[in-house]
């Protein structure tokens, strides 16, 4: 033991040594990094502000715009830096706070998606029932629930993974610390306990999956015998934006689970972990102000009143 060297720090690897490539890739996380919290702080201050859209499904939707803002803001600022100034490390416990962080918001973000697909079944399924069942005392112990459950999952996970200190190397494949790297580099015994966590919280999103194919199931069916063409689009557009994300979201964290730890840093391993950690935030609020229609309608009310502000003052 006394030959072995502990590791405080890692070193993140790049998947080019040329500074012309790292800085457009800098560039390139910085513009999608801009977008995502653009979009995601759009749509939470037109629900904010707009009182029409003070409702359950509004609040859980505004819930998942603030997980996509701080989920993206965990690893990119930092990629962003690296890529521009040519660093490569980063600290143990800088490392520790992104999987933290990035595991409790894709846990949270999870569990609000059941939600979500709850509420919207109520609303479509049975909607003479829909205020006696969905109040706001159950929309704030959900969304209360979502995040306490998020942060149990993320605080188990990473003192599981961090438990034992690093020895074998502290070479990352990656441009951020992720959980298939931490575990290439682990002890066997981490490994282990590790393996365990996985099959459990496997079991747990598939009780999620099963939970919402059933809501989604019963939601769509009970569209299909709506005979008016107007009530029959508004449920659609409440609910095809929510589907289109959680297929996105379950698609992104698969990828996430299943992908092998790379051992040398590739184009293929820079897109995959690009498309799990930077894509599901830059495309939900391009999905919503999409597929939303009330959404879009406030939209565009607050723009109207923005673009109003300065006539009024110049007529003043």
């Amino acid at each position: 033991m006394d030959n072995l060297t502990v590791f405080t720090e890692f070193l993140l690897m790049d998947v080019t040594g040329s500074r012309e490539l790292q800085v457009l890739q800098g560039v390139l996380f910085l513009v999608i990094y801009l977008g995502a919290l653009t979009g995601n702080l759009l749509t939470v201050t037109v629900i904010v502000t707009d009182t029409r859209l003070h409702s359950p499904m509004y609040l859980f939707i505004s819930n998942v715009a603030l997980i996509d803002i701080g989920s993206i803001s965990v690893i990119v600022p930092k990629a962003i830096m690296n890529s521009l100034t040519g660093r490569k490390t980063i600290s143990l416990t800088e490392c520790a706070a992104q999987i933290f962080l990035f595991t409790m918001f894709a846990s949270v973000e999870i569990a609000l998606l059941v939600v979500m697909s709850y509420d919207r079944y109520v609303a479509i399924c049975h909607p003479l029932h829909y205020g006696l069942i969905i109040t706001p005392c159950l929309c704030a112990k959900a969304a209360a629930g979502s995040w306490a459950s998020g942060l149990v999952c993320s605080a188990i996970d990473t003192v599981v993974l961090f438990r034992l200190p690093f020895t074998k190397t502290n070479v990352i494949q990656q441009y951020f610390c992720d959980v298939p790297q931490i575990l290439r580099i682990s002890s066997l015994d981490v490994q282990y306990s590790e393996f365990i966590l996985l099959i459990i919280s496997a079991s747990i999103v598939l009780l999620c999956l099963i939970f919402m194919f059933m809501s989604y199931v019963n939601i769509f069916s009970t569209v299909h015998k709506i005979h008016s063409v107007e009530a029959r689009n508004k449920a659609i557009s409440t609910c095809t934006p929510q589907l289109i994300i959680v297929l996105l979201v379950l698609i992104s964290e698969s990828v996430a689970a299943l992908e092998p730890a790379a051992k040398k840093p590739s184009l293929k391993n820079l897109l995959t972990a690009m498309f799990y950690s930077m894509v599901p935030s830059f495309m939900n609020p391009i999905i919503y102000c999409l597929r939303n229609r009330e959404i879009n309608a406030a939209l565009s009310r607050m723009f109207h009143r923005f673009s109003e502000f300065p006539v009024k003052g110049f007529l003043n």
